[in-house]
């Protein structure tokens, strides 16, 4: 419901009351658990004043006990990015049967794997004897399509594979699937990836206009040796008249920008089937997950991959990354030329150092000639708008992208959308929304949009009504913890959703991610390791109904607290063998010897 004037005030009431214990997300006495100290890993107990004296032999290099074993848990502790971490799981081949074999039908029997060192599986009573138990008795992709591509493989194949182990097929229901459109869109052509590696792709449009910002094109082989992007392609001479001809502004492709709720580009969670859930739940923009450049052009195919588009997401945008005009304009022409997009964002805000390090994401904030060449040439090369998604600066005291605004607009820029702090500050401050609108009054009137913070139809209403030169919101780390909050948005509410409704999100991204990565083992596997890395942000939510002033926000953590029911209390858990608990009642168990560690890990929560 819409907050009443009553409601408004008791509003400001509580953000007073919650101000004075910063960081605390004040709970209802009948739900907390006393516990005497919050341990830094995965929520166990720990007793604040212990009586036991610590054992002198334990302290051989003369150092306070409790000092040292506070040194240790402070190097041994996961922090950021967490880049120790190992993969959860990984299938051999020799325990997977052959996907050449898999998909075969009983009248298709004869047929061999033409693969002479195919390290697979080609044995089918073999296989079964260590294929893992299903995990469910109807297949998404057979329901969906009437053929399952996994075949024999398939963790839920009991409808479609024979007693012979063969895959059956629904003819009627694959024909008529035929015949409409893919619901998943831009799988790039096996012709254009073998162009791209092997430097074939016809790049020229993209080139002359690089060569006219007076921009090196050259390009270099794996060995490093200097080659033309396209070898049965002439020296580029001259820009005339007549190579290119710029595309007008009318000419473009235009977005509707005004008032639009986005869901950000979140690298590794904001997959496919994340997305689907938002747009399910009303968001009006979505953005694939940050994709090298460079990788794009050497024809990667998981680079690839993070472009894949579902047909629900009507309004869909690429971000890119890269360090060098040349590159970046060259990705953007086979965007443009492969794939169905609406836009493509460049990144100019990524913190992580790998990036930052290369010239790349926030480093292009230091690089501003390079940086006015990429988004003049990739904006002349598209026929869609290019945006940028930047951060206030690099360092904390040092906002420098209110100056950047005006040249944007100039260079070509459709739409620029700010993250309310620096790459310094990563998460651990609260977004400065007030920098974001001197940023869209210098840029004028070209649309901006504001990211950071915003956990609810209040944060977002609060935003709206005081920054009214900032055109819309992007949501990201908000919509991971609670991908409804576009739903409150639209229906203007807080809503206090119930532990089976979140379970049966985690139902529908769980039947996602099998269509998106196949129902064999290794599909089920990646399904379930994209899951834990969204639980990881999913269990930081607090349910509406135990807090003691409402709505939760961004950065207030909680004290340990029990739920309304049990399956409440387990999503509500900060320990990992939780998330994995949950991960098993969706996808069956774990393999033998699997570990997971999320690879985001905030700074500003525990």
């Amino acid at each position: 419901m819409v907050d009443s004037e009553e409601n408004k005030n008791e509003t400001v009431v509580s953000n007073k009351k919650e101000d004075k214990r910063t960081g605390i997300c004040l709970i209802k006495p009948d739900f907390i658990i006393e516990v005497s100290v919050r341990t830094e890993n995965d929520g166990s107990k720990e007793k604040e004043n212990s009586n036991e004296k610590s054992d002198p032999s334990d302290n051989s290099d003369g150092e306070p006990a409790k000092k040292k074993a506070r040194g240790n848990r402070r190097k041994d502790k996961p922090r950021g990015q967490n880049k120790g971490r190992s993969v959860p799981f990984k299938t051999l081949r020799e325990h997977n049967f052959c996907p050449w074999l898999a998909d075969l039908t009983a009248e298709l029997a004869d047929n061999k794997c033409n693969y002479e060192k195919c390290a697979f599986i080609h044995d089918r009573s073999e296989f079964l004897k260590i294929k893992p138990e299903d995990i469910g008795t109807e297949c998404p992709l057979f329901k969906l399509t009437g053929k399952c591509p996994r075949g024999l493989a398939c963790r839920l194949g009991s409808k479609h594979i024979s007693t012979d182990g063969f895959n059956i097929i629904d003819h009627d229901k694959y024909e008529a699937f035929e015949k409409l459109s893919p619901p998943v869109k831009n799988k790039i052509d096996k012709i254009v990836l073998e162009k791209l590696k092997k430097y074939q792709y016809d790049f020229a449009r993209a080139e002359n206009i690089v060569t006219k910002y007076n921009w090196s094109s050259e390009i270099f082989d794996k060995s490093g040796v200097k080659i033309s992007p396209n070898k049965n392609q002439e020296k580029i001479g001259p820009v005339l008249d007549t190579d290119e001809i710029k595309l007008r502004l009318q000419e473009k492709k235009t977005i509707d920008w005004k008032d639009k709720v986005m869901l950000a580009p979140l690298t590794t969670v904001g997959n496919l089937p994340f997305r689907r859930i938002c747009k399910e739940f009303g968001a009006d923009i979505t953005c694939g997950e940050m994709a090298l450049a460079p990788k794009l052009l050497k024809g990667i195919r998981e680079e690839w991959a993070l472009v894949k588009r579902h047909e629900s997401e009507d309004v869909f945008g690429v971000q890119i990354a890269g360090n060098n005009p040349g590159v970046l304009a060259r990705c953007c022409q086979v965007l443009s030329d492969e794939t169905e997009v609406d836009f493509i964002d460049l990144n100019v805000g990524c913190p992580i150092d790998l990036i930052y390090r290369q010239g790349a994401g926030c480093g292009l904030l230091n690089r501003t000639s390079i940086l006015e060449s990429a988004v003049k040439s990739a904006s002349e090369v598209l026929n869609i708008p290019f945006t940028v998604k930047t951060r206030t600066g690099v360092y904390a005291d040092k906002p420098i992208t209110h100056k950047l605004m005006p040249k944007f607009k100039e260079w070509g820029a459709a739409m620029i959308n700010i993250h309310g702090r620096s790459r310094e500050q990563r998460y651990t401050k609260l977004a400065n929304w007030d920098y974001i609108e001197k940023c869209a009054k210098a840029a004028e009137p070209m649309p901006v949009y504001g990211t950071g913070d915003i956990l609810s139809y209040d944060d977002y209403q609060r935003i709206r009504s005081t920054y009214k030169t900032v055109q819309g919101v992007s949501i990201g780390r908000g919509a991971l913890i609670k991908p409804w909050i576009f739903q409150e948005i639209k229906e203007q509410k807080l809503i206090d959703i119930s532990s089976s409704e979140r379970f049966e999100i985690l139902k529908r991204y769980t039947r996602y991610g099998l269509e998106h990565w196949g129902s064999d083992t290794r599909g089920v596997e990646t399904t379930r390791r994209f899951m834990l890395e969204w639980i990881s942000f999913l269990y930081r939510y607090v349910p509406v109904g135990i807090l003691v002033h409402p709505p939760q926000r961004m950065n207030n953590r909680p004290p340990y607290y029990r739920g309304r029911d049990e399956l409440e209390t387990l999503m509500a858990s900060s320990n990992c063998a939780d998330w994995i608990k949950i991960s098993e009642m969706l996808l069956g168990k774990v393999p033998e010897g699997f570990n997971f560690l999320p690879k985001h890990k905030a700074n500003s929560w525990n």
